[in-house]
């Protein structure tokens, strides 16, 4: 009984010191200690799933059952602006992502994704405009993505040169991922207004990058551009989004490191994460660090996951093209994590999902 089990024990041991994993050609460092302080902002909400801050200095928050509100992160305070009234929550479904225009001064648009019904369950992407304290002039940007009560993304993000990045899942189907007439599985990009850019990689198709099964995080760091991932019950991943590039699912999961997986990444071009994790950890919200108020976290991607109930730190090289190392925040202290922003000033403000008192929680030094 006790040879059995040390076994057991030796098993266990090697399957959790396998649970993230790098390039193999990669030592991970082991990052300082880090001395935080942090309060809740904000209590009583319901599954926060995005959070942006606003160019009005405010946090701007949406919650999956079709609420958009403003919170002011001095007060706490949180004002809602909108119920969406055609929003359907289903399982994962609702009301997801949220971008706001960086020229708002000039065109004060927010963007939203979420999931209705309309001869079954769909997404779709709208344009709001913000006028006199209240979201109004809805424009749809896209429409008729496939959605499902699993897997729908979604992410949006403007980037710098004024294009709008959405993040989609396979919606249950996860073949759709590597079919580039379907708008599942990829991330896509579009013009402000919803058209095709003549500069995406594919000609009249908003694919910028296939092969995803569930991105659930996005974010830009200078000419990078990052998204995290949930695999199925293993792999999730944090990934370098290059444009026009295979991701692999469903043929592959994480690293090309199986035979199979091998032939169909050097027949595919497929890209292989910077990270992965095994089990899975349900890697959500992500943003980019680089502030001085928390000089540790420089140069580091913050990545929240909901399943683990944690907040990660992943330090980067100075090309942005690998992961230093990892360090692990608030394990099980707030439950499930999904939504992450940052101030100007430094402060990070993260929001919990767990369906029954959610918080926005500030963090700084």
């Amino acid at each position: 009984m006790k040879i059995l089990a040390i076994s057991i024990l030796s098993i266990l041991i090697a399957f959790y010191a396998c649970s993230k994993k790098k390039s193999p050609t990669q030592e991970e460092e082991e990052l300082p200690n880090v001395e935080i302080k942090t309060r809740i902002l904000s209590a009583g909400l319901s599954h926060v799933w995005e959070m942006v801050y606003g160019p009005d200095q405010q946090l701007w928050i949406t919650e999956r059952g079709g609420k958009i509100s403003r919170v002011n992160p001095q007060t706490g305070a949180v004002t809602l602006l909108l119920n969406v009234p055609d929003v359907v929550a289903d399982g994962e479904g609702g009301l997801l992502g949220m971008a706001i225009n960086p020229q708002f001064s000039t065109n004060p648009w927010v963007y939203v994704v979420y999931n209705y019904n309309s001869g079954g369950y769909k997404e779709k992407v709208v344009r709001y405009t913000y006028t006199g304290n209240t979201l109004n002039s809805p424009l749809i940007i896209l429409d008729q993505i496939p959605a499902s009560s699993i897997h729908n993304g979604s992410r949006l993000l403007v980037s710098a040169d004024q294009k709008l990045f959405i993040t989609t899942g396979d919606a249950s189907t996860a073949s759709n991922a590597q079919n580039m007439g379907s708008l599942s599985g990829k991330i896509l990009r579009v013009n402000m207004d919803g058209s095709i850019p003549t500069d995406n990689p594919f000609p009249n198709n908003r694919v910028w990058s296939f092969g995803h099964r569930n991105p659930q995080g996005l974010v830009q760091a200078g000419d990078k551009l990052y998204a995290s991932e949930h695999g199925p019950n293993n792999d999730d991943e944090v990934n370098l989004i290059l444009k026009g590039r295979n991701y692999g699912w469903p043929n592959v999961e994480g690293f090309c490191d199986k035979s199979a997986e091998q032939t169909f990444c050097a027949a595919n071009n497929v890209v292989e994460p910077l990270m992965a994790w095994t089990p899975t950890i349900a890697t959500s919200g992500l943003t980019y660090y680089n502030s001085s108020l928390i000089p540790e976290f420089k140069n580091s991607l913050l990545l929240l996951s909901l399943k683990a109930t944690k907040f990660t730190q992943l330090k980067l090289s100075d090309a942005g093209d690998k992961i230093l190392g990892s360090k692990d925040f608030f394990v099980n202290q707030y439950g499930r994590l999904r939504a992450i922003c940052q101030s100007p000033d430094g402060k990070v403000y993260i929001g919990s999902s767990n369906g029954n008192d959610d918080k926005i929680i500030e963090i700084a030094k």
